[in-house]
C-alpha cells in the first residue's frame, strides 16, 4: 500500500537527520532498506514547514515497521492512504508485492512535485 505521509522536523533533529540521510544510516536495520532514501529525496517541503512524501509499506498497520525511525526525526502528523485501497494490487491479493513496481500515485507524485521545494534541499539550508 502507498501512504501520503505528513510530518514536520522535530526541533533540533535537522542536523542529525541530514547526517543519517548523507551518511545512508537513515532507516538501517529496517527490512524497508533503501525506501527511506528514496522517501528523502522525493519529499517535498510545503511553506508552512511540514514535510510531504508518498511511503510504500507492506505492513498491515502502516508505517508499523518504519514508524521508530522516522519519529527520530519527525513529528508524523499524518499518515492517509495515497490512493483507494480497492485498486491497491498488493492489498487486494491481486499481485504480490505490486507496490514496489506500481505507478498508482504517479498523479499524487506529480502534484506534490510541483509544490513547495525539495526538501533535501531546505534541510540542507537548515544545518
Amino acid at each position: 500500500m502507498r501512504y501520503l505521509v505528513t510530518a514536520r522536523v522535530k526541533a533540533g533533529q535537522a542536523e542529525a537527520l541530514s547526517g543519517a540521510i548523507d551518511s545512508g544510516s537513515l532507516g538501517r536495520g529496517s527490512v524497508a532498506g533503501d525506501e527511506y532514501q528514496r522517501n528523502m529525496s522525493e519529499a517535498r517541503e510545503r511553506d508552512d514547514g511540514r514535510v510531504q512524501w508518498v511511503e510504500v509499506c507492506y505492513c498491515s498497520t502502516p508505517l508499523a515497521e518504519e514508524r521508530e525511525y522516522w519519529e527520530e526525526y519527525f513529528d508524523l502528523e499524518k499518515v492517509q492512504d495515497a490512493h483507494a485501497r480497492s485498486r491497491c494490487k498488493d492489498l487486494n491479493g491481486a499481485e504480490s508485492w505490486a507496490c514496489s513496481e506500481c505507478d498508482c500515485t504517479a498523479r499524487l507524485e506529480a502534484r506534490l512535485a510541483s509544490r513547495g521545494q525539495p526538501f533535501l534541499d531546505a534541510l540542507r539550508t537548515r544545518k
